[in-house]
């Protein structure tokens, strides 16, 4: 991705969206449109097309989950725009929900996130780029609620904290030094991951996706 990446953010607070428009300019993205409702925001998505999509989960009216409905909204109508939710708390539902609408170019933030400034641009371009980014705090509540309704319970509790990693959106090497173990251990329990989620090698499936899927919507 050489040329510089088109954006439409959704912010209500107008401290924040400020702050993410410096931030975003300055790391080399062109944000064509900032909105401050979910109205005016499915508008500019519609008259861009942007690459990826930045949109609070609580925005007026009510605060309540207009923005992450409107996220939702995106994902069906404009399939090819990346979405990336930011929010200050977990919504469970919505956030299950929109993960396992596509298998690929979604992220779910916590605001806090943005502090880590190196990461978080990272996270928009992995993203924009057709990956996932999910927050810690999302995928340690998205698996405990998976582990309540005990779906996938061939799996290891090493199988499991690797598969959570791959939720967060880590490669095989990034999960070797969170754990601190050799890549070559991370593909074996990838390799069984996928196995044990009965995902065999297909070459139009990503099966890293799918397997995050599989747990979150079991």
């Amino acid at each position: 991705m050489t040329d510089r990446l088109r954006v439409v953010l959704a912010e209500d607070s107008v401290l924040l969206r400020e702050g993410l428009l410096r931030l975003l300019a300055d790391s080399g993205f062109d944000v064509v449109e900032a909105c401050g409702d979910a109205d005016a925001f499915l508008r500019a998505v519609e008259r861009h097309q942007p690459d990826l999509v930045i949109v609070d989960v609580r925005m007026p009216p009510t605060f309540t989950d207009e923005g992450i409905r409107a996220a939702l909204v995106v994902r069906q109508q404009f399939p090819a725009v990346a979405v990336l939710v930011l929010s200050q708390y977990v919504e469970e539902n919505y956030a299950t929900e929109l993960v396992a609408s596509r298998s690929g170019g979604i992220g779910y933030l916590l605001k806090d996130r943005v502090a880590d400034v190196g990461e978080f641009i990272e996270s928009l371009r992995r993203v924009a780029g057709g990956g996932t980014a999910l927050d810690p705090e999302v995928v340690q509540q998205l698996l405990s609620r998976a582990h309540r309704r005990d779906p996938l319970a061939r799996l290891t509790p090493r199988e499991a904290e690797v598969l959570g990693l791959m939720a967060e959106g880590r490669s095989n090497t990034a999960i070797a030094a969170a754990l601190v173990v050799g890549e070559g251990a991370v593909e074996k329990h990838v390799s069984s991951i996928f196995s044990k989620l009965d995902l065999p090698p297909a070459a139009q499936d990503h099966r890293r996706v799918l397997a995050v899927l599989r747990w979150l919507g079991a």
